[in-house]
C-alpha cells in the first residue's frame, strides 16, 4: 500500500488524492500538521520540508510529481505519468505549478484569507503557519507575484483555460491525465480561500471542474503514523534501477533539496542519478536503510563544501 502524508488544506495533496480517485485505488491516509515539525513525516523523510509525502515500505517519495509516477506504476493508470503528449496542455500545467500557483494565495482578500485560517487553525495555529510559511521564502530563487498582478495574472490563466477547454473535455489531449491535476490544484486552492471569487464567466472550466471534482479519493483508509512506520520496519528498500545513471557525487554523502523554495535538504549517500530521479540512501535507527526518492527536475545536490549542482 501506498502511505500519503497530507493535510486536507494542501492543493498539492488534492492533486494526489484526485489522481487516487481516477485510479480507484486502495491507499493509506496519515494526516499530518501543515507546518513542521512533523513527527510522522521527519523519520522518514528527513529534513524534506515540503508536504505532501508518499512511502511504500521503506522506500519514500518526494514531489508529487515523482508519486504521480509511482502511482501509475503502481495502478497501471499511465495517465497519470508526468509526461505530457500535448504541448498546450504542458505549457498550462507548468504555468499552473509556476506563477499560478502561488497567485491562487497572494490574489485573495487578505481578510478573506485571514477568517479562513483562524476558522480552520485558531490563532496559534495561524501565527506557526504564516511564521512557517514566511520562512519557506527566505532564500528563494521565485518571488511571487502579489495584490493585483496576482490577481491579473489569475484571470489571464482562466480565461486561457477557457478557451483551451472549448470543445473539449480535458485539459490533456485524449481524456483526463496529469495536465489535468496540475491544472485543477491551484484553482481548486484559488476558490476555497476566495482568489477565484466566481467562474461565472468561464463556463468550459467550470463543467471541467466538475468532471475532476467528480472523481473522488479512492479507497481512502485513514492510518496512523504508528501504522504507517510499521510498514517501514523490518523491510529492505526495492532494488535499485538496473542503470543508477552518471553524477559526480555517486556513492558519496551528499544533501539533495529543491531549487526553488523550502529549500531544506535530506542529507544521505546518493546511490542512483537516473533521467528521471535521484535516490538517496539515509540510515535510521527505527527502520534501518531508508532510500528517498527525489525528481531530478528542480532539485539540485550538494556535496559538503561544494556548491549546488544538478
Amino acid at each position: 500500500m501506498l502511505f500519503l502524508h497530507h493535510y486536507e488544506a494542501s492543493p498539492y495533496a488534492e492533486k494526489l488524492r484526485a489522481m487516487f480517485g481516477l485510479a480507484g485505488c486502495r491507499w493509506g491516509s496519515v494526516l499530518t500538521p501543515p507546518y513542521p515539525p512533523r513527527p510522522d513525516v521527519d523519520p522518514l523523510a528527513g529534513g524534506y520540508r515540503r508536504i505532501p509525502i508518499a512511502h511504500a515500505g521503506a522506500d519514500v517519495f518526494c514531489d508529487t510529481a515523482l508519486i504521480a509516477a509511482e502511482v501509475a506504476a503502481l495502478t497501471g493508470h499511465a495517465e497519470l505519468a508526468p509526461t505530457f503528449s500535448d504541448p498546450r496542455a504542458q505549457a498550462l500545467a507548468e504555468q499552473a505549478e509556476g506563477p499560478v500557483f502561488f497567485t491562487a494565495i497572494t490574489s485573495a482578500p487578505p481578510l478573506k484569507l485571514l477568517g479562513k485560517l483562524l476558522a480552520t487553525s485558531g490563532p496559534v495555529g495561524t501565527f506557526k503557519f504564516i511564521r512557517d510559511r514566511t520562512g519557506m521564502m527566505k532564500g528563494a530563487t521565485v518571488k511571487p507575484p502579489q495584490g493585483a498582478e496576482a490577481a491579473r495574472i489569475l484571470e489571464a490563466f482562466l480565461a486561457e483555460l477557457e478557451a483551451h477547454l472549448a470543445g473539449r473535455d480535458s485539459v490533456e489531449a485524449g481524456g483526463i491525465a496529469y495536465a489535468d491535476f496540475c491544472v485543477y490544484h491551484p484553482i481548486w486552492l484559488a476558490l476555497s480561500v476566495g482568489s477565484a471569487r466566481t467562474l461565472e464567466r468561464h463556463e468550459h472550466v467550470r463543467r471541467w471542474l466538475k468532471r475532476m471534482e467528480a472523481l473522488g479519493q479512492g479507497e481512502r483508509q485513514e492510518m496512523t503514523a504508528e501504522e504507517a512506520f510499521q510498514a517501514a520496519e523490518g523491510v529492505e528498500p526495492r532494488a535499485l534501477p538496473s542503470a543508477c545513471g552518471s553524477h559526480e557525487a555517486l556513492g558519496e554523502l551528499v544533501t539533495i533539496a529543491p531549487d526553488d523554495y523550502g529549500r531544506a535538504g535530506v542529507t544521505g549517500t546518493l546511490l542512483a542519478a537516473t533521467d528521471e530521479r535521484y535516490i538517496l540512501s539515509r540510515s535510521t535507527e527505527r527502520f534501518g536503510s531508508l532510500h528517498v526518492h527525489f525528481p531530478r527536475a528542480g532539485y539540485e545536490v550538494t556535496r559538503p563544501g561544494t556548491e549546488a549542482g544538478h
